[in-house]
């Protein structure tokens, strides 16, 4: 059996609950999601109307990030948690962004589905000498990073950018992000970047605001992927007292926006907090 073949029978598997990466993907405007997961996301629209623009937000702030990164002279990324390839992969903008094709990216998801059609959708649009998917698993640190040491596409000897983009809310503190993340920043080289973002219950504009985000994590113990909001101080500590790019952990549209960023005027609105932080030299 070919590897496409694998892939669309794990697709074909996981359709009996629905997938928080496909709902991801339905709210960004993909076309990777199946009715399981439309049902579940537009009742979570219903309680949350503007779940669709937070997640876009989460999109964007990816996008701007590895461009920033590629300009910060990083040419090599690492993408945990990448999800389902869509508009805005990360190998996509920074192909953009260095017309040179010099850049690498290597994509690693644990949600089998994830994998299958990265597996199948990358084949059109990656360059297999320099982009790569493959199945692991955030919370098996040592595991992930020999997968990536011994990946053909990143060389662990240079700076990454090491993304964690719109993850960590599906992280509950029982289970060490801690000491997860606290590993990850040991193994990056000196002058890598650390690219988090995730979704925050801090400053609801209302309390019909505040028990419609509680309202939404209960949604989510129903999927492949259960969550939990963070306040920005909740959530700093996981770039380790790395010094933060300008402008420091903000909400998402506050970072570098441009002209098609959702919330550039009204940045708190977003539900999205995010930053990059840069590995001192040695």
């Amino acid at each position: 059996m070919s590897t496409q073949d694998e892939a669309l029978r794990a697709v074909e598997a996981s359709l009996d609950r629905p997938s928080a990466a496909r709902v991801y993907d339905y709210f960004i405007g993909g076309t990777t999601n199946y009715a399981i997961d439309r049902i579940f996301a537009e009742k979570v629209r219903e309680r949350l109307p503007l779940m669709g623009e937070y997640c876009r937000t989460s999109r964007q702030f990816l996008g701007r990030a590895v461009r920033q990164s590629v300009r910060e002279g990083i040419r090599q990324f690492v993408d945990i948690g990448s999800g389902l390839p869509t508009a805005g992969n990360v190998h996509e903008v920074a192909d953009d962004e260095r017309p040179e094709h010099d850049t690498s990216v290597l994509y690693l998801d644990n949600e089998p589905v994830a994998l299958a059609h990265s597996q199948v959708l990358l084949a059109d649009t990656a360059d297999e000498d320099r982009h790569q998917a493959m199945a692991a698993d955030l919370l098996q640190p040592a595991e992930l990073w020999d997968r990536v040491a011994d990946s053909h596409v990143i060389d662990v000897r240079k700076p990454v950018a090491l993304i964690v983009n719109a993850v960590l809310h599906f992280i509950k503190d029982d289970q060490d992000p801690d000491g997860i993340l606290a590993f990850y920043r040991k193994q990056l080289a000196p002058g890598s970047l650390l690219i988090l973002s995730q979704m925050t219950n801090e400053n609801p504009v209302d309390d019909n605001e505040r028990q419609a985000l509680v309202d939404i994590i209960k949604y989510y113990e129903s999927t492949t992927n259960p969550g939990i909001l963070r306040t920005k101080a909740e959530f700093e500590r996981f770039f380790g007292g790395w010094p933060l790019l300008e402008p420091g952990l903000v909400y998402a549209p506050a970072w570098h926006p441009d002209a098609d960023t959702v919330f550039a005027k009204v940045p708190s609105e977003s539900r999205v907090i995010g930053g990059v932080a840069r590995k001192p030299q040695a």
